[in-house]
């Protein structure tokens, strides 16, 4: 029993690695335009907001990718795993922009669960059609992502890549 859960976080790492390095990118390589180009939703506020670019979104989905055809080489993973997971992840950073948008979050103001959560969740919802999780590795996810996603979101705001360290 205790071989088998450091194989299960070593198999989630796997699994999650794509979605992590298509949500980071976005940070890295921003700019371009706003994917909602500055438009508004039918409650008069911002769809996503001015952070959710187009080449945050294009590099993300290109990194992501990149990893997962790597990882489909190493692990034997689908071809198509890392570029559905990167979608995935970024669809959903784009869901949880929406919500916060809704909530009257301004882009860059926190939403705890949410933030650490939404790219995760759309990632692996994304991957069911290549590549389900097992349930164990999804529940790891759930709760290995959040302290991963404060601490390197920390790093890049020390970084100065980010304006705020969460």
């Amino acid at each position: 029993m205790s071989k088998l859960i450091p194989e299960t976080i070593i198999e989630t790492l796997k699994f999650v690695f794509p979605a992590y390095c298509a949500n980071a990118a976005p940070v890295i390589f921003k700019g371009w335009r706003a994917i909602d180009m500055g438009k508004k939703f039918v409650d008069g506020k911002p769809i996503f907001g001015e952070n959710k670019t187009l080449g945050g979104f294009i590099s993300g989905l290109i990194i992501g990718t990149a990893v997962g055809i790597i990882e489909s080489k190493i692990f034997n993973f689908p071809l198509s795993f890392g570029f559905m997971t990167a979608l995935g992840a970024l669809v959903g950073d784009l869901i949880g922009s929406f919500i916060k948008r809704r909530l009257g979050k301004k882009p860059g103001e926190i939403l705890p669960v949410v933030d650490q959560l939404d790219f995760i969740l759309g990632a692996s919802a994304f991957s069911l059609l290549v590549m389900p999780p097992k349930i164990e590795v999804f529940l790891i996810a759930l709760i290995i992502t959040p302290p991963i996603h404060l601490a390197t979101n920390y790093l890049a705001y020390l970084l100065k890549l980010k304006k705020n360290p969460f």
